[in-house]
């Protein structure tokens, strides 16, 4: 009888284990689940090894293994370590495999394929959406086809890049479920369970009722490809071409209720680019939720012009049925600064979403940018301002301001190459580069914002409790500071002495036995333990029968 052909697909380390960081382990290998489920209908077998499940030898050890006797090796990566790890396994698959087709897709291959290609490691990079395109990269190296014929493909030709045509983006019509089955996902819920690893990235923030005496299982999951903005900070409207797809909330209620019966876990993370498009959409999963009985809690992306757009009751549903955390893109609190970005929030727009969403007990992580190519110091002031605003307004929320990263693909990209931005040469270069903690662009935000932003870090720190755990004297003197904008801006330089001062306090006070510590009932709000969070029915209906109510 003759072999099923054999398809090996690696999804690389996201984080460099040089420094320490592991990925959270509720990040499923969703890329590759998305690309499996066409060959798997066709007939091949499909081998995913997740690299962020073992050490990095380990990982790549079983990709070689795997790739014996099989039809192609494919991996992919959007920025980050992944890029290196990607490029590692692949050389070592190639080294021993050398006639093994390989491929390559995912958001930074599809934008910096030349660099991929140039390797002479890949026969082809998959660009932008993958699913049909991997389907006919298939099938034509199972039939000796050239891959000239598959349209969504770049190719190295005689020392070039040469694009195949191009293909439209596909809406879910054309695409299948992911195969859950290849994947053991109780490995990652028993890695969960295990004790948090203090450098672990991309953590699931726990909902309420759960922390470190009560660990909870969460799972990542796409119901949606692409974004309809044109954001020029963002790669997504050349890669996605500006097409959102999204998956019928029935289909998706079906999908993930079965998922929940098979695996049980406490949170759904959402990794949509931009899930609340669809109003209306947004409002039959929440119904549906409620319907069905689904009982856990879900965590989403999206923009505050979607969430402002929901009624007071779709918002009360949505809290009613589990969602508490939004990831938003505020991104400035300039309104000028914004019509440049291609965002269509104004005014105080981010603050009205996180505002109902905070009144509904529904955390809003809102994330934002300074220093962007040409941005102006009052600008990034406006935008710091926004931020103390929303703390301020919005106890459960937490802004977040990071520094401009250059993201090939980019509209802005070409500015920040005018700029003087200088991007790395080398697959392993851009591998390192990609890290929000880390200052891309030295010099591009003045040392007056710095000053401000660190500031600005340590009074939200302090007032939100997360510093000491609870909330006391100087979490209220912190909170006044952030309330009143004049006094914040004359904080410095004793807003600096006041922040040694703390930090001396605090070591003092952690060295005091636990029965001298000050004791004033823990933090008040926040989105961390969020105790006085209104929790949804169901957990409201497990928290009484736990106390026997």
């Amino acid at each position: 009888m003759r072999p099923v052909p054999k398809l090996v697909l690696y999804y690389p380390l996201q984080c460099d284990p040089s420094r320490g960081l592991v990925a959270s382990r509720h990040l499923l290998p969703l890329s590759l689940l998305a690309i499996s489920g066409w060959p798997l209908r066709d007939g091949y077998e499909v081998e995913i090894i997740d690299g962020n499940l073992y050490s990095q030898e380990e990982a790549h050890r079983r990709v070689r293994e795997a790739c014996e006797g099989a039809l192609l090796y494919a991996t992919t990566g959007i920025l980050g370590y992944a890029v290196t790890d990607g490029l590692l396994c692949t050389r070592a698959v190639k080294a021993a495999l050398p006639d093994l087709p390989c491929l390559i897709g995912g958001w930074f291959a599809s934008t910096c394929p030349e660099l991929n290609l140039e390797t002479g490691l890949y026969d082809a990079v998959v660009l932008g959406q993958g699913e049909i395109t991997f389907r006919e990269v298939v099938a034509a190296l199972a039939c000796g086809e050239t891959l000239e014929s598959v349209a969504g493909l770049a190719l190295w030709r005689d020392g070039a890049l040469v694009r195949t045509a191009p293909r439209a983006v596909v809406g879910w019509e054309a695409l299948l479920n992911f195969p859950w089955q290849l994947i053991d996902y109780s490995v990652y819920a028993e890695e969960q369970r295990k004790p948090g690893h203090e450098k672990t990235v991309e953590v699931c923030a726990p909902p309420p009722g759960f922390g470190p005496e009560r660990p909870f299982t969460a799972i990542s999951y796409f119901g949606s490809f692409g974004c309809p903005l044109d954001c020029s900070f963002c790669c997504s409207p050349e890669t996605s071409l500006r097409r959102w797809k999204s998956m019928p909330a029935e289909r998706m209620l079906d999908d993930v209720a079965e998922l929940h019966e098979r695996w049980g876990f406490d949170v759904l993370h959402f990794h949509d680019a931009n899930w609340g498009v669809d109003r209306s959409r947004t409002v039959a999963w929440a119904e549906g939720m409620r319907e069905r009985g689904l009982e856990f809690y879900y965590y989403t992306y999206m923009q505050s012009d979607s969430v402002n757009a929901l009624s007071a009751e779709a918002l009360d549903l949505l809290a009613e049925t589990g969602l508490y955390t939004v990831l938003i893109g505020a991104e400035t609190g300039s309104e000028a600064t914004m019509k440049s970005l291609h965002k269509t929030t104004r005014g105080d727009g981010n603050i009205e979403a996180a505002r109902a969403l905070d009144a509904r007990g529904i955390s809003t992580y809102a994330t934002y940018i300074i220093g962007l190519p040409d941005e102006e110091a009052a600008s990034m002031m406006a935008t710091l301002d926004q931020c103390r605003r929303m703390a301020v307004a919005c106890p459960y929320s937490v802004p977040a301001v990071w520094d401009y990263q250059p993201i090939p693909g980019a509209a802005l990209y070409a500015a920040a190459l005018e700029r003087g931005f200088v991007p790395p040469e080398t697959l392993e270069g851009w591998g390192g580069f990609f890290d929000y903690r880390r200052d891309a662009t030295p010099g591009w935000v003045p040392p007056e914002v710095n000053r401000m932003r660190k500031l600005y870090n340590h009074f939200t720190s302090v007032a939100s409790g997360h510093a000491r755990g609870r909330t006391g004297l100087w979490e209220r003197r912190a909170m006044r500071r952030l309330a009143h904008e004049a006094g914040f801006r004359r904080a410095w330089p004793m807003g600096r002495l006041e922040a040694r001062a703390f930090h001396l306090w605090s070591a003092f006070e952690n060295r005091l036995p636990t029965w001298l510590r000050a004791r004033d009932g823990g933090i008040e709000k926040g989105w961390r333990t969020r105790q006085e969070a209104p929790a949804p029915e169901y957990a409201r209906r497990e928290q009484g029968e736990e106390l026997g109510t």
